[in-house]
């Protein structure tokens, strides 16, 4: 029987996810990795496996469908694994004005971000909870800390019910041995923003607004390990000054400044 832990990472296939997979596997972790996209799921397993020696479950599976989820727990309890540490890190983006989309694109968003986030995680902490261990990684965004901005409506509000889902989660479970983290990066070097359609808009930000995905996640797994480490993980210096920014200005004030610059990071049409 295998000692290693389990990490069950969900959009795994690309970006900061895979980048957990990464990371997780080089320190010693088996991982059951998740995402819509099953080929590439393979290739980075294949990766993995020969690099670290990871034993990788790929479970092919798409968190809009209201069966995502139990499709996942099933696949992992059918290995015989218990999950130690859960990433949810699956993303979703619409762009636009919310009146211009359509709510069954909305309802999607909804299912992936929020609904399928609250399943997993109430599926899978009893079992951390009667070993007396385990970790979950919430990936929120800085867009859950400063107001929410125009265009890709529902984003900003999703990752703040993140935020408040992780910090409730901590508390009723710090004294069970169960970490639970927020993490809130900033613009991320990733694929995303080329399939959400803003590469050019977010292409004009300068450099220093930025960071790789390496950078991201070594700063969560650090924090995660770290005795008394933050629930709410902002890494980068400059997205911990936007964070507290927007946070001792009055609001009307960050309101407004995050009114007037929506355009610079968010499709508006």
């Amino acid at each position: 029987m295998t000692h290693r832990p389990l990490a069950l990472i969900t959009g795994a296939s690309a970006g900061i996810g895979a980048e957990f997979a990464r990371q997780l596997a080089a320190a010693g972790h088996d991982l059951a990795l998740t995402a819509r996209r099953g080929q590439r799921l393979e290739q980075l397993a294949a990766e993995l496996t020969e690099r670290y020696d990871s034993n990788v479950h790929v479970i092919p599976a798409d968190l809009a469908q209201t069966t995502g989820v139990e499709q996942i727990v099933e696949a992992v309890a059918a290995s015989g694994r218990n999950v130690d540490l859960l990433v949810n890190n699956a993303g979703f983006a619409i762009a636009g004005h919310y009146h211009a989309t359509e709510w069954d694109e909305q309802a999607r968003f909804l299912q992936v971000m929020v609904t399928a986030v609250a399943e997993l995680s109430h599926r899978l902490l009893p079992d951390m909870r009667s070993r007396g261990r385990g970790g979950i990684i919430n990936v929120a965004s800085l867009a859950g800390i400063v107001p929410g901005s125009a265009g890709h409506t529902l984003y900003a509000a999703s990752k703040a019910f993140l935020i408040s889902f992780s910090e409730s989660l901590a508390m009723e479970n710090i004294d069970c041995g169960v970490r639970v983290q927020a993490l809130c990066p900033g613009f991320t070097y990733s694929e995303f923003h080329d399939v959400v359609g803003t590469r050019d808009i977010v292409s004009r930000l300068p450099s220093w607004m930025w960071m790789n995905a390496e950078e991201v996640v070594a700063v969560s797994l650090a924090e995660l390990a770290r005795d008394g480490g933050r629930v709410m993980v902002v890494p980068g210096r400059t997205n911990r000054m936007i964070a507290a920014l927007s946070r001792k200005l009055p609001y009307q004030a960050a309101f407004n400044l995050v009114r007037r610059r929506s355009g610079d990071f968010r499709r508006q049409e």
